[in-house]
């Protein structure tokens, strides 16, 4: 059994306005070096079998037109060692 893991990000040009006040209120509570704080999604899927280009070419397709919404945000596919 193998685990994909899929992040989902707002595309750099979206507004992250959670990202902001995140980011803000760690600088009110003194965390200094801070510039930038983007929010985003992180989805761990478990694998029967190998993860071969064909199980990953489906779980591309699940990102696209599942997990992220692709009009605003990308995503990044990524095989999780155990």
């Amino acid at each position: 059994m193998a685990r994909v893991v899929v992040d989902v990000m707002l595309k750099p040009e979206i507004l992250d306005p959670q990202g902001k006040a995140v980011g803000r209120a760690a600088e009110r509570l003194g965390y200094e070096g801070i510039t930038a704080v983007r929010q985003g999604k992180r989805f761990e899927l478990q694998v029967d079998g190998p993860i071969d280009d064909a199980a990953l070419a489906r779980i591309r397709e699940l990102a696209a037109s599942l997990l992220a919404n692709t009009v605003i945000e990308d995503f990044a596919v990524r095989i999780e060692e155990q």
